[in-house]
């Protein structure tokens, strides 16, 4: 495993975005010495705090991810709390196809985000692109890599899936819709309901607490996060984390009040073993995946592939 090296992380840039109730406005992270670096976009959650959903958060998974050889773009999706968006906006509250949309149109403009960021320009690998996603922004990296849904404004099926984008990590992610939906959440978050991950093709990693009940979700238990990886055509792979909850020990921020399993070693296994997955998937060959599961204590979790 390589050595980390130091980090530039660079917020806001701002990209125009016409139709869009905002810019879009991201945080680029990148080692400060590399070439043809590798792009991991980061899709954040709906947290209780104000601005750990936004580029501001999930530090612990940035920081690690650029000291260790990636690029890894952060936006603010328009879901974020901390831009506090009138509720009639179009989209709202989850904004589920801008979020999508929000990491395409970075790929679409990585030029124009080089040329805001001088130290980035001519460092990028853009036929290497991973994305990322913690709970609902699992659920967005989901359609991105893959798997649709049917709009419940108009019953038409969606595929929101980016070719450009070669694996995916899905941590803490929305599973199936139906019946293992709480009546709140298929009441209010409709769009949930027919979620399908036969489609959903792209190698992805998903990361799931067994102890992630989630009740204000699903009355599945903490199985359902591992819907992604049981529903979906290979190849995929399952890490299962020993006693974690929907923070998997902490991964939103450093020293976040509302991380229910505070687990440094646990947020640890997630930085190295996300890193590793992702770095043997888009180099093939490369051994850093099958060393992190070896070297994994069973302690903290497993891993399953097919």
């Amino acid at each position: 495993m390589r050595e980390p090296t130091a980090v530039l992380s660079v917020s806001p840039v701002a990209l125009p975005a016409p139709g869009r109730a905002v810019d879009l406005q991201l945080r680029v992270s990148v080692p400060v010495t590399g070439e043809n670096l590798p792009i991991i976009l980061l899709s954040h959650g709906q947290g209780h705090s104000h601005h750990l959903s936004s580029l501001n958060g999930y530090a612990p998974l940035a920081h690690y991810w650029a000291a260790h050889g990636f690029a890894v773009f952060q936006p603010t999706h328009l879901s974020s709390r901390s831009l506090r968006l009138p509720p009639e906006t179009l989209g709202a509250p989850m904004f589920w196809r801008s979020r999508a949309e929000d990491m395409s149109l970075i790929l679409d403009r990585l030029a124009e985000i080089e040329a805001a960021v001088p130290q980035l320009r001519g460092r990028l690998d853009p036929d290497r692109v991973a994305v990322a996603g913690h709970s609902m922004g699992g659920h967005t990296a989901s359609l991105l890599l893959g798997a649709r849904l049917t709009d419940p404004d108009n019953g038409v099926e969606v595929d929101l899936a980016d070719s450009r984008i070669k694996a995916g990590v899905l941590l803490a992610s929305v599973g199936r819709g139906g019946d293992a939906l709480t009546e709140f959440v298929a009441e209010n978050y409709s769009f949930l309901a027919g979620t399908d991950f036969s489609t959903m093709t792209t190698p992805a990693l998903v990361v799931a607490g067994d102890k992630d009940a989630s009740a204000h979700l699903t009355v599945a238990g903490p199985d359902w996060h591992a819907d992604p990886y049981h529903l979906s055509p290979g190849p995929k792979s399952l890490l299962t984390l020993v006693d974690a909850e929907h923070g998997l020990g902490g991964i939103s921020g450093y020293d976040v009040a509302e991380t229910t399993d505070e687990h440094p070693e646990r947020v640890a296994a997630v930085q190295r073993l996300t890193w590793a997955y992702l770095r043997s998937t888009l180099y093939p060959g490369d051994p850093a995946w099958p060393t992190a599961c070896a070297e994994l204590p069973a302690e903290l979790g497993r891993v399953e592939t097919r």
